[in-house]
């Protein structure tokens, strides 16, 4: 086994072990994926002020997101197809969400279905749910959530068409997968991973297959999907879904000040920093770079959290000390999963927990929520969007 000191060694392990339809889905972004080059490099051009001789004793990363106690202020994205990483992949990701002390987000793409997860957790988790034209099909979600005892509803806005993403469709990724010569050739090399999902039922989407409207089997999953997202929804239909949710509430998929102010006028708890991890508008800028302008704007009326782009726990502290009160990883748990299962997941959150820790202790600051600008060097422009024409 491979000495795994940062999440880098996670996504080599997880490229040679799962098939590349998969292993694309979530190492790609959209057209010709610069937000999601960006969403990461724009990380390494914040520096960090090294500070000596302050007292580094007594360490602590604990915090609260949206009222919840967590050991980091780290929860892990809403992923979907995470259950064709690794078998049951949703329930071993959110076992180790569960014994980290972090929030754990099912998506409603997922393949292990809400009750699935709930039956094997003990803690309540965050369910993500996109903006659907069924009316009857998004209560009972909301319904289903409740049952399980979710404790949060994330509401992903910006797929309410989905982006372009050249890697999907050459591969013609599905679940469970489509049967092609190149397919089949390339998971005959990933042997490990094709014994593990032989030995589980759960390979279509399991919030969605005998649940939605005229979708009975995997086979007529297709045609729904590309019919089901709301390309009409506006923020009548958020503060609608609001209301009939009616406990905490997190807005994801936030680029623009204008956006994060409407979002705290229907009463959102927090909203995401987000652009969808690149998937979606490619030529947006990072969350990274959206995130101080968003802060000034409603910083003090709801919590402000960030996606896109976090691969480190420098990541993680850096975009705390530009204000947001939360941070989530995908593509860094993804890895972890992908390469080892429930065990790379928690590998996954050791390491950017001992690299937010180190980094802490270095910068002179003892409690995460301590960290501010002043532990920051932002380059000059970094957070001026303004194009001159």
């Amino acid at each position: 086994m491979p000495v795994i000191t940062e999440i880098e060694d996670l996504r080599r392990i997880y490229r040679r072990r799962v098939p590349r339809m998969f292993y694309d889905y979530a190492e790609s972004g959209s057209w010709s994926e610069q937000t999601f080059r960006e969403n990461t490099s724009d990380f390494h051009k914040i520096r960090l002020r090294q500070r000596v001789a302050v007292d580094m004793a007594g360490r602590s990363t604990a915090s609260t997101m949206i009222g919840q106690d967590v050991a980091m202020p780290v929860a892990l994205a809403p992923v979907g197809l995470t259950g064709m990483q690794s078998a049951d992949g949703e329930i071993k990701a959110a076992r180790a969400a569960e014994k980290f002390g972090v929030p754990f987000t099912l998506s409603t793409m997922s393949i292990c279905s809400i009750e699935d997860v709930a039956e094997h957790t003990t803690k309540p988790f965050w369910f993500q749910v996109y903006t659907l034209k069924d009316d009857d099909f998004m209560r009972r979600l909301f319904e289903r959530a409740r049952a399980a005892n979710c404790s949060a509803l994330v509401i992903t806005v910006d797929l309410q068409i989905m982006g372009q993403r050249h890697r999907d469709l050459k591969n013609g990724l599905s679940a469970p997968p489509k049967l092609t010569m190149a397919s089949i050739a390339d998971m005959m090399t990933k042997i490990p991973w094709g014994l593990e999902m032989l030995g589980t039922k759960r390979r279509f989407f399991g919030n969605i297959v005998g649940h939605a409207k005229g979708v009975k089997d995997p086979s007529s999953l297709a045609t729904w999907t590309a019919e089901a997202f709301d390309p009409s929804l506006d923020w009548k239909r958020i503060a609608q879904f609001k209301e009939w949710w009616g406990g905490k509430l997190i807005v994801k998929g936030i680029m623009e000040p204008e956006d994060a102010r409407r979002a705290a006028e229907i009463g959102a708890d927090a909203i995401v920093v987000s652009n969808h991890g690149g998937r979606q508008l490619d030529g947006a800028p990072s969350s990274i770079r959206a995130l101080p302008a968003i802060m000034d704007a409603v910083g003090d009326r709801l919590e402000v959290h960030l996606d896109s782009g976090i691969r480190s726990g420098q990541d993680v502290l850096k975009a705390l000390a530009l204000g947001a009160k939360g941070t989530y990883i995908g593509r860094a748990f993804t890895y972890g999963l992908g390469a080892m299962g429930e065990a790379g997941v928690s590998k996954a959150l050791e390491v950017i927990h001992k690299e937010l820790d180190l980094t802490m202790a270095l910068c002179g600051e003892r409690f995460v929520t301590d960290l501010g600008r002043h532990n920051l060097i932002v380059p000059q422009g970094f957070e001026n969007l303004t194009v001159p024409l």
